[in-house]
């Protein structure tokens, strides 16, 4: 298998003129940075007492564990068809692993684990616990975790052949979220690595940058394949929205992560509301109905390389009333005391 790269969990919504970023191993979050799209995480104020700093300590009562979770119990019908769509594509496979080799593998690696610290029991404990139940709730081996030192909210996720997966936070996400919601950010990730979203990401990057290159046609190949990447790729953020769910076992934890994402600072967090955004995006639906409206969304969005976050709220509140959601729910077991530890 050619070496994956592996998008963040991107909440912004960004524009095609990035997708080199990436192979630039640039992976801030900034408007044309595709892959490195923005994922809040978040941790509650520190407590002063007696002139001592302290965090309370992440814990929240036993989740329900999914023991036997497929990817496909809560890939978003979208996503499956756009995937299908790029395996349909003729030597994806191949040229990965021409454009793609181990001196490049190795550039990756060491440019975003050089700069970053590693996440365990006896670093940022809490962060590591965060992660480990996570990857226990969606039935998963946990990856790697580093926290990146960024004041671009950003979060994103490497597999790199032969070598454990990883996933990045910057510490401006760390002041935007709640644990709750930074716990559903990891989940978002690692519902990537669930659902292999790497392997199609990686390929179908590779394929529209080498596509530029062909005399001629490269140009309409290249934006071809980039406009159904994209399309590809808002369908997966989707997917990774469920994750997020399953591990947050609360729809407004995600919907939260997604309104501040849009409209959020640490200074007014506490007075966001989610149903109010939740009637935000009922409004967006009402005023895109019409024909210009709906013409004028497609416009707004075909070039996106994630969903409106407004629309990704309404998609996570409506799968959370779904009987595919409660049927999940239903099989799923209370995560036992020794495993939350």
């Amino acid at each position: 298998m050619a070496s994956l790269l592996l998008s963040s969990l991107c909440f912004s919504s960004q524009k095609p003129g990035s997708f080199t970023s990436s192979l630039r191993f640039s992976f801030g979050a900034p408007t044309g940075s595709r892959f490195a799209a923005p994922l809040s995480i978040g941790f509650r104020p520190v407590k002063k007492r007696n002139g001592r700093i302290r965090v309370s300590v992440y814990s929240r009562a036993s989740p329900l564990v999914f023991r036997d979770l497929d990817a496909d119990d809560f890939r978003h019908p979208l996503d499956k068809q756009n995937t299908l769509i790029l395996k349909a594509i003729p030597g994806l496979n191949e040229l990965g692993r021409a454009l793609l080799g181990s001196v490049t593998e190795q550039i990756m690696l060491l440019e975003n684990i050089g700069t970053s610290v590693l996440v365990s029991k006896d670093q940022l404990p809490e962060l590591h616990k965060m992660m480990i139940e996570a990857a226990g709730i969606l039935n998963i081996e946990p990856p790697d975790l580093y926290v990146r030192q960024s004041p671009v909210p950003n979060a994103y996720t490497l597999a790199i052949s032969g070598k454990k997966p990883f996933v990045v936070i910057h510490t401006s996400l760390v002041e935007l979220l709640t644990r709750n919601e930074l716990q559903a950010v990891l989940a978002h990730e690692l519902g990537h690595l669930k659902c292999d979203h790497g392997v199609w990401l990686t390929f179908a990057n590779l394929l529209t940058v080498g596509a530029y290159t062909i005399p001629g046609l490269g140009g309409f190949i290249a934006q071809t394949l980039e406009e159904q990447l994209f399309r590809w790729l808002r369908s997966a953020e989707l997917t990774c929205d469920r994750a997020a769910l399953l591990v947050a076992q609360d729809p407004k934890v995600v919907i939260s992560v997604l309104m501040k994402l849009a409209g959020g600072c640490p200074s007014m967090a506490d007075q966001l509301n989610v149903d109010a955004f939740l009637e935000q995006a009922r409004s967006y639906d009402k005023a895109s109905s019409s024909p210009i409206g709906y013409y004028i969304r497609n416009a707004q969005t075909r070039q996106l390389s994630h969903p409106l976050p407004v629309l990704r709220a309404r998609e996570i509140d409506e799968w959370s009333r779904s009987i595919d959601y409660r049927s999940l729910l239903k099989r799923a077991t209370q995560m036992s005391v020794v495993e939350n530890v």
